[in-house]
Parts: C-alpha cells; sequence; structure tokens
C-alpha cells in the first residue's frame, strides 16, 4: 500500500460545504456518485452493523423529493401551529438545485449491540467518506440536517424502520466559481497530551 501522506492531508484540509446556491447546474456523473457510495461503505462500523442507509435523487426524483418534504412540513407544521410559507418555498425549490441529493439514514441494530451514538458516529463517519471523495472530484457537497430531518413520519418514504432516524440530505453539485477557502482554529487549542 503506497499513499502520499500530503495529497491525502490536502484533500482533509480542502473538504468544504458548498452549497446549493453554489452550483453551476451541470449534471454529476452518475459514477462519481456511485464512488461516493462505495467509499461510504467503508466508515468505521463497530461490531460490524453497517448502520448508513442512503436514498439517492436525480432528476425527476430531486422532485419528487421536495414534494414530499415540502408537504409533510407544511401538515405537520399546521398542526403545530408552527407553519412559514418561507420554510415550505424554501423545501419545495432548494432540491431542485442540485445534480443529486443523497438521504441520510441511520439503520439501528435490531440487537442494539452498540450504543446509538456509535451507530450515529459511523453514519457521520461514512458522511465524511463521501465529502471527501466528492473533494477529490472536484464535485461540491452539503450536507443539511434541514427540513423533514429526524420526523418519525418520513421514516417510510426513505425506507427507514421504527427505529432508524433520518440525519440529513447531502445535496450534491458542480461548484461554480473558485473552491472556497476554509478556517480553522488553531488544533493545539483543542488538545491535551498525556504522558
Amino acid at each position: 500500500m503506497n499513499h502520499n501522506p500530503e495529497q491525502i492531508n490536502h484533500l482533509i484540509q480542502n473538504r468544504r460545504s458548498i452549497f446549493p446556491s453554489m452550483y453551476n447546474g451541470e449534471p454529476v456523473d452518475d459514477a462519481i456518485i456511485k464512488q461516493m457510495l462505495e467509499n461510504a461503505n467503508w466508515a468505521p462500523t463497530h461490531k460490524l452493523t453497517e448502520p448508513w442507509r442512503f436514498v439517492v435523487f436525480s432528476g425527476q426524483g430531486l422532485t419528487k423529493l421536495a414534494d414530499f418534504q415540502s408537504k409533510l412540513y407544511k401538515q405537520v407544521a399546521l398542526n403545530q401551529g408552527d407553519f412559514k410559507e418561507e420554510k415550505y418555498e424554501k423545501l419545495r425549490t432548494k432540491p431542485l438545485l442540485a445534480s443529486h441529493i443523497i438521504a441520510i439514514g441511520m439503520h439501528r441494530d435490531e440487537k442494539e449491540r452498540v450504543p446509538e451514538w456509535e451507530e450515529l458516529a459511523s453514519v457521520a463517519g461514512a458522511v465524511q467518506n463521501m465529502y471527501l471523495t466528492a473533494t477529490a472530484y472536484k464535485v461540491g457537497c452539503y450536507w443539511t440536517s434541514g427540513g423533514v430531518t429526524g420526523m418519525q413520519e418520513a421514516n417510510d418514504f426513505f425506507g427507514l424502520g421504527e427505529q432508524d432516524v433520518l440525519l440529513g440530505f447531502l445535496f450534491v453539485g458542480m461548484p461554480k466559481g473558485d473552491w472556497p477557502k476554509g478556517r480553522r482554529g488553531d488544533w493545539e487549542e483543542k488538545v491535551r497530551w498525556v504522558g
């Protein structure tokens, strides 16, 4: 196994959230999406539960997703007396800016062999693998936890069971303009060495 550490460091340090408003409308090749999903499948997973579940929307599927989530939001929000027309419109139109949207689900191990937080961490690792793969191909991604994320009423639409959780959506698109610069504080301020 021969990897270039500098290239890997560069890839990790240049991963960015590229928002749908930053996409140029060009479709992302399905082969890249498949590579993202294959690499997601190699995330760390305690007891090999492989809790990640994904649904990929593209083409007319984006319209189906937009219709579903805007209608579900309206139904739930009206029942709770918290409906906002602006949010409804955003849920109805924003998905159409992406080339693909990958719904992110956490399938809970039926035997509950590991704590739920470990399953959530595994799914987050899988999403990071997708992010890094997209970055390597110069494809933009954005993980949002908005919309119908976490709504039990949405589970069936995404093929999730009662104990499963919808963790959000990975918007994918070709970026327009320059790749954004990142910023982080000094890593040494967040680390304590004991030795």
